[in-house]
C-alpha cells in the first residue's frame, strides 16, 4: 500500500479508502445487498492486512448499523491511532423534528450518536453528506468549527454538492477563522465526469483533497455489460437512476477500459481506479466491497502507471451527462 497526505493537511491516508455502505443490516435499510456483520468483518480485516488505513461510513448507512460494525471491527483488529475514520451527517435518521439536516442541534446530536456507535472519542474526518438548503451555512460552519475545537473531530469534509455551494461554505469559514473543509467526496468516475467542469478544478486550485465515491460506477467499470451482474447491479435503484439512461453512450468507454486492462494484464477495476489516482489532488477513491477479491483488486491499482496517451484513450469517448448526485 502507498500513502499520501489528505490534501494540504498532514494526515496520512492510504491511496485506497474502504467505503462501508456495504456493511449493515439489509432488513432495515433501502439496500438489500449489504453484508451482515460476520461477512463485513472479514472484508474489514482483509483491508487492514493489505495496508488500508482509511475507512468511510455514514450515520445513515443501515441507519447506524454500518458505524457499529466498523467500530467493533476496528477495535478488535486495529490500533486507533493508526487508522482514519470518516463518517457523515445530514440524512434523515428519524421522522421527527430535527431528525436530520445540518442545523447546530442536528450536528451536535448526530456526532455524539456516531461516536457512540463507532466506539471512539473522535472521528478523523467528519463529512457533511449533502448541502442543507434549509439551514444557514453560517450556522453549519460554526457548529462544525465547534466540534473540531471540542476535540471530537480532527478534520472536516464535504460531499455531493455544487461547486458554488462548496466554495461559499469554505469562504465563510476562512473569513471567520473557523476550521474549514479539507476534502470533497464527489461523484466521479470514467462514466460520470461532470465534476470536472467546476468542482474538480476548484479543489485542485484550493488544495482540497478529492476522495470520489462510486469510482467504478457501481461495478459498471469492473466488467463488460451483461457479464457477472451482481445483486447490487440488479437492485440498487440509486445506481440504476444514475447510469441506466446513458448505458448506450457509456458502452464504448467500458470497451476502452476492457481493452487497456487486457493490454496491461490487469482487471478493468484496476484500470478505472488507476485513471482516477493519476489526477491531481486525488487522495483516495472510495471503493465498496462485498467480496474479498474486490479489496485485493483495488489495492493492486495503486501500482498501475498509465501514460498520457492511455489516459486520453480512456477519456476520448465521454459525452456530457445530466448532473446527478449533487442535489
Amino acid at each position: 500500500m502507498k500513502y499520501t497526505k489528505l490534501g494540504t493537511t498532514g494526515l496520512d491516508v492510504s491511496r485506497i479508502c474502504l467505503g462501508c455502505m456495504s456493511f449493515g443490516d439489509a432488513t432495515n435499510w433501502l439496500h438489500k445487498w449489504v453484508l451482515d456483520e460476520a461477512d463485513s468483518r472479514t472484508i474489514i480485516k482483509k483491508a487492514l492486512d493489505l495496508g488500508i488505513n482509511f475507512f468511510d461510513t455514514a450515520n445513515v448507512y443501515s441507519m447506524g448499523v454500518s458505524e457499529e460494525i466498523l467500530g467493533r471491527a476496528l477495535k478488535d483488529y486495529a490500533n486507533r491511532d493508526e487508522i482514519v475514520i470518516a463518517t457523515k451527517v445530514f440524512s434523515t435518521m428519524r421522522q421527527s423534528p430535527n431528525g436530520g439536516g445540518l442545523s447546530r442541534k442536528a450536528i451536535l446530536s448526530e456526532l455524539d450518536h456516531s461516536l457512540r456507535r463507532l466506539g471512539t472519542d473522535y472521528v478523523d474526518l467528519y463529512i457533511i453528506h449533502r448541502f442543507d438548503y434549509h439551514t444557514p451555512i453560517e450556522e453549519t460552519m460554526e457548529a462544525l468549527n465547534d466540534v473540531v475545537r471540542a476535540g471530537k473531530v480532527r478534520y472536516l469534509g464535504a460531499s455531493a454538492m455544487y461547486a458554488w455551494q462548496f466554495q461559499k461554505a469554505r469562504n465563510i469559514a476562512e473569513s471567520r477563522g473557523w476550521s474549514n473543509f479539507v476534502s470533497m467526496q464527489n461523484h466521479w468516475n470514467l462514466l460520470y465526469r461532470e465534476e470536472e467542469r467546476e468542482m474538480v478544478p476548484y479543489c485542485q486550485d484550493a488544495g482540497v483533497a478529492l476522495t470520489p465515491y462510486s469510482p467504478l460506477a457501481a461495478g459498471r467499470l469492473s466488467r463488460k455489460p451483461g457479464e457477472g451482474e451482481t445483486k447490487r447491479h440488479q437492485t440498487d435503484q440509486i445506481a440504476i437512476s444514475k447510469y441506466a439512461k446513458t448505458e448506450d453512450q457509456d458502452s464504448g468507454i467500458i470497451e476502452h477500459v476492457s481493452k487497456l486492462a487486457a493490454d496491461h494484464g490487469v482487471s478493468m477495476s484496476q484500470v478505472a481506479l488507476a485513471w482516477l489516482m493519476h489526477k491531481p489532488m486525488l487522495a483516495a477513491p472510495i471503493i465498496g466491497a462485498t467480496k474479498l477479491p474486490h479489496v485485493e483488486d483495488a489495492v493492486k491499482a495503486v501500482d498501475i502507471q498509465l501514460s498520457e496517451d492511455e489516459m486520453s484513450y480512456l477519456e476520448e469517448l465521454y459525452l456530457p451527462h445530466d448532473v446527478v448526485g449533487a442535489l
